[in-house]
């Protein structure tokens, strides 16, 4: 792990234009010692978030070779459209899917019916539900990763800091997104008693919508001290709100939206904090593929937990070099794939414990 990447591990990236890996359709069926096909499905193609995810499955695929890999993902937010391209993509994708989504009851049943397929399903990012016959799952400590926001904002609001803190979720009901906000709120309450914690409120992962419940949220709160969100466009949204108001509050999100990049770069945003998308990606392709060829599609079972970290102004030069492509990424993250995949049973937690 690279030294000045802080904490709870790295931060991720690589901005380049979505794209299938692959030489096309393929022919029905595959065997283990010919070309797979496989695939990923994300909650919403467009949002940094999941297009990270996709280039580290992309990446993954194209290292381990002949593999026909195919992402799909619904333009916005959308549980039920992204039930119908994940059962669409179980139709080609025989070989093994990576699945993430936000809304996990929805997918109970179709995952369940890919894996009675015989279907390897690997869930991504957040854990898959009881009955969906899911039992293997890359994701991080969210629970952690809020308190990683927490404990950098207090380092920067003082001793017995007193005032307002709110919280935004932009998809409430969401457990990834949900315990990041229970860290934040937990952390405060143990550290500085004298802080109110208002919210969390719904901040929705639509863009237009969450600055617009942003704005809501800071005129209703003049007097905070710090708004602080959990998603993708809370990041951005309110370094632009921040910005437009000339505001001394602090402002921060998560993930390295390029956006969210700038507002670190210039001081908006204190930090933000990176979930390390595009190595979660990676890993859960890297062992779909590997489970496939060499165990007869046997995916381990449990929580396979992979890092996250702080972006700021001590590493983001770094971090944006690091983004400009998913080669660079890649090769930034090498060391800690090939740490995080030669001893793979050091990062599995039962998948009771996830959060």
């Amino acid at each position: 792990m690279h030294p000045r990447f802080r904490t709870v591990s790295a931060a991720l990236g690589a901005l380049a234009l979505l794209a299938s890996f692959g030489c096309g359709e393929s022919g029905s069926g595959s065997s283990k010692s010919g070309e797979l096909n496989m695939g990923i499905a994300v909650a919403n193609i467009s949002l940094n978030f999941a297009h990270e995810m996709v280039l580290g499955a992309e990446s993954a695929a194209s290292h381990a070779g002949d593999v026909d890999f195919k992402a799909v993902g619904p333009p916005n937010t959308d549980g039920p459209a992204e039930v119908q391209l994940f059962q669409n993509l179980t139709t080609r994708a025989k070989d093994g899917i990576v699945l993430e989504n936000l809304d996990p009851p929805i997918f109970t049943r179709p995952a369940a019916r890919a894996v009675d397929q015989g279907i390897p399903v690997v869930a991504l990012d957040t854990a898959p539900t009881d009955g969906s016959k899911v039992g293997f799952y890359v994701g991080n400590d969210n629970y952690a990763l809020g308190e990683l926001m927490a404990k950098e904002a207090l380092e920067r609001l003082g001793d017995d800091p007193r005032g307002e803190v709110a919280i935004g979720v932009p998809n409430p009901g969401t457990p990834v997104l949900d315990n990041r906000a229970q860290g934040i709120a937990d952390t405060f309450k143990k550290e500085a008693p004298n802080v109110e914690i208002v919210g969390p409120f719904q901040t929705y992962s639509d863009p237009g919508q969450n600055y617009s419940s942003w704005s809501s949220q800071v005129n209703a709160h003049p007097d905070a001290i710090a708004f602080l969100g959990v998603g993708d466009a809370d990041s951005y949204n309110l370094a632009k709100i921040k910005k437009s108001k000339k505001g001394s509050w602090l402002t921060a999100g998560f993930d390295v939206d390029p956006k969210t990049l700038d507002a670190v770069k210039d001081g908006s945003n204190f930090v933000t904090i990176d979930p390390q998308h595009f190595l979660k990606g990676y890993l859960s392709t890297a062992m779909l593929i590997e489970s496939v060829r060499e165990n007869d599609g046997k995916l381990p079972e449990g929580w396979f937990l992979s890092p996250g970290g702080v972006v700021d102004s001590s590493n983001i030069d770094e971090i944006i070099t690091r983004q400009k492509s998913a080669e660079a990424a890649h090769d930034w993250y090498k060391p800690t794939i090939d740490k995080l995949l030669g001893d793979q049973e050091a990062s599995l937690k039962p998948l009771k414990d996830a959060r």
